[in-house]
């Protein structure tokens, strides 16, 4: 008898977990690479990750009984993706904001975050917040689209912006920066275990972290509002921010139902306010400075390519074989990595490894501590260096060796042949590609927000995001960079031209 029970137990265990597993998984997205203690890999178990989101998010699945799938996504476009439908529900310190309500759906919110100001230790400029409004060129990282960015530029605090957690911090710690604001958890894993960082007075701005969704989603935003205040009210939500270390005296608003609409009722006023002030009068001008740092750096990084690039194509071409081996590991090496890699590690590495060769040697290594533009033409330069030596190299090695012959037959050297028959004719092979690279490196060096320069394509990002007028910034930013490639295509055919009639005569 017992036995029988025994089985029709299992068999009904059986069927209730099939009946779990036929649901359809809960699609959650979010970035990796945010890092600790959101969601951040599992060093213990690789292809997994571990964070209190991750905790909390798998708590969710089981209470609405839906396996859970974990989908990889870039953190500046969960929203965009939201709206798109590519996923149930993006959970990655996703602050309630008024624009954002405007997009998605929020649910009840799973913590309360408040800002903290890190400065260096011994810091004795300032105490507070307040108190960097009256220090004069203080500047202060942050991250882009965020609570603390909109209250440094409410404060008329200089922003230096970044796009990942740790960046910031690592600048304030070689004095690159003055201090650094951003969510308390993000403060609490990267800031605090460092002894050349300390807290600078208490935290501030609480806000709500919440799980978003579509709009028209109102039936699963209901479910996982139930779920979340059942994780509320058995505790556990408070054990998993607790075994996080970020339950505190904040949190405990979290049992009650949040009204978003009252309780941001003044952030939107505040940011309605600031989004009226983006006139064309306003942002062009910012648009314009932006554009001149782009040329800027595409002129310097090119002019530095083009120095490099010939040297390495005559090398491979004419060299003996230990020059020609070096041409091509260095083509093959700084072709082969992307240029966000080359631009991190001159910026972020190199700095770290200036440290330890001082603390190795005793002697001083500033030449390493690069600037950001620096690092930028620097990176730049290599990699596109790489590229033009193999055009020059095909553009010279196209022209007919009966050149040499005939040059060699009336007397004139290696060298002179080269400069006055081989490299002119070169030059017209050579010149549209070559052109093509040029303006192709205009658009290249929008990857230089990660080493926090704001070139166009950023400014274009920050305006269109403070002001919502993504349409109109954005049709004046490509009319800029139109205005900067285009003259580049016309003066390109005109010296094709007038090249094709030196070659005439």
């Amino acid at each position: 008898m017992g036995t029988r029970w025994q089985v029709a137990a299992m068999i009904g265990l059986t069927w209730a977990a099939s009946l779990a597993w036929a649901q359809p998984p809960l699609r959650w997205a979010a970035d990796a690479e945010g890092g600790a203690p959101y969601i951040f890999p599992d060093p213990d178990r690789p292809g997994h990750f571990v964070g209190f989101e991750v905790e909390i998010a798998e708590a969710l699945a089981e209470r609405l009984g839906r396996p859970l799938r974990f989908i990889q996504y870039s953190f500046d476009q969960l929203l965009p993706g939201v709206e798109r439908g590519d996923f149930d529900v993006a959970m990655n310190g996703l602050e309630v904001t008024p624009d954002r309500l405007r997009k998605v759906r929020f649910t009840q919110p799973y913590y309360t975050y408040r800002l903290q100001l890190v400065g260096r230790a011994g810091e004795t400029r300032f105490q507070s917040l307040d108190e960097c409004t009256r220090v004069k060129g203080l500047v202060i990282g942050t991250l882009e689209d965020t609570a603390a960015l909109r209250l440094l530029e409410r404060l008329g605090i200089r922003a230096k912006i970044y796009t990942g957690q740790t960046e910031p911090y690592t600048d304030l710690a070689l004095g690159r920066i003055d201090g650094v604001l951003l969510d308390l958890p993000i403060a609490t894993y990267i800031a605090r275990p460092r002894r050349e960082l300390a807290f600078v007075g208490p935290p501030l701005e609480p806000g709500y972290y919440a799980i978003a969704l579509h709009r028209d989603r109102a039936d699963l935003a209901r479910e996982v509002d139930a779920a979340l205040a059942a994780l509320k009210e058995d505790g556990t939500l408070q054990r998993i921010l607790t075994k996080w270390h970020l339950w505190d005296d904040a949190q405990p608003k979290l049992l009650e139902t949040i009204d978003y609409e009252t309780e941001i009722a003044g952030q939107a006023d505040v940011m309605a306010e600031a989004a009226a002030k983006f006139t064309f009068s306003r942002y062009f001008p910012e648009l314009l400075s932006a554009a001149g740092v782009t040329v800027f750096l595409t002129f310097a990084s090119f002019a530095v390519a083009v120095l490099i690039a010939l040297p390495l194509a005559l090398m491979r071409l004419y060299g003996p074989w230990p020059l020609r081996l070096f041409a091509i590991l260095f083509i093959e090496f700084f072709r082969g990595i992307p240029v966000l890699l080359l631009l991190f590690f001159l910026y972020f590495f190199l700095p770290d490894l200036a440290a330890f060769l001082e603390r190795l040697t005793g002697l001083p290594m500033d030449f390493l501590k690069l600037n950001p533009f620096v690092a930028a033409i620097l990176g730049f330069g290599l990699n596109y260096a790489a590229y033009e030596a193999e055009i020059y190299r095909a553009g010279i090695a196209a022209i007919p060796v009966g050149q040499w012959e005939a040059a060699a037959s009336l007397g004139l050297t290696r060298v002179q042949t080269f400069r006055r028959i081989i490299l002119p004719q070169a030059t017209r092979l050579i010149l549209p590609p070559m052109t093509n690279d040029f303006v192709a490196l205009f658009k290249d060096t929008s990857v230089v927000s990660v080493i926090t320069i704001v070139e166009l394509s950023k400014q274009y990002q920050m305006l269109a995001k403070s002001s919502f007028k993504y349409a109109e910034i954005g049709l004046a930013t490509a009319a800029l960079y139109l205005a900067m490639s285009v003259p580049l295509g016309l003066f390109s055919r005109w010296l094709e031209k007038v090249q094709a009639e030196k070659d005439k005569r």
